[in-house]
């Protein structure tokens, strides 16, 4: 595991999960769709997709994305958030893992789609960010996704600043042998234009 402790953990201490939940119980009480991650990611695979959801939390998404009929793998580094997850959705697989050691879990490779949704890459420990999605981009398949979603200014980030510019975020994926696909503002797949606070990037392992 990682010695540096992520953005996240020094943000919650590590105690977050049932707090994370309620405020999403809370929005779909109120009538919030809280599914548009999972809607935009199921819009981009084909049936039974093989999937892990990295930085999973309390595995909002991965539930969702097998209600919808794919297989759905989760891994975050809070145990508290994992709580949440296993103990809505006990028949799912939820792993304990720093993505920066993903390949420490030994998962097979030829996963559909790697999903870091909810600010997971600018949450992480600072200097790994290259590392995650080097791990992330090694479980594809040959035409495997990665899919983001992440703040670029402080209204879109539970931070004073931004921790990371698509620049560098393109740069790693590139090292990783992804090549960007699309780019959009939200997860309603409302147009991305330079300077926005928010993206949506598909980045693609190549079929060849």
């Amino acid at each position: 595991m990682s010695s540096r402790r992520d953005r996240w953990a020094e943000l919650t201490g590590g105690e977050a999960g049932e707090d994370y939940a309620l405020r999403f119980a809370r929005l779909a009480e109120s009538g919030h769709d809280i599914h548009g991650e999972a809607a935009f990611c199921d819009a981009l695979l084909p049936p039974a997709a093989r999937i892990l959801d990295a930085g999973c939390g309390t595995g909002r998404i991965a539930i969702r994305l097998a209600e919808l009929g794919h297989s759905c793998t989760g891994v975050d580094v809070d145990r508290s958030m994992l709580a949440v997850a296993r103990r809505d959705a006990p028949a799912q697989e939820w792993l304990h893992a720093d993505l920066a050691h993903l390949d420490s879990l030994g998962l097979a490779p030829g996963f559909d789609l790697a999903l870091a949704a909810g600010n997971v890459i600018p949450l992480l420990a600072p200097g790994t960010e290259a590392a995650v999605v080097r791990q992330l981009a090694a479980v594809l398949r040959a035409g495997g996704l990665l899919i983001t979603g992440m703040g670029l200014d402080a209204e879109h980030l539970p931070l004073p600043e931004p921790t990371v510019t698509l620049t560098e975020f393109d740069h790693w994926c590139t090292d990783a042998g992804l090549t960007l696909r699309q780019r959009f503002a939200t997860w309603d797949g409302d147009p991305y234009r330079p300077g926005g606070g928010y993206a949506v990037s598909v980045h693609a392992r190549p079929t060849v």
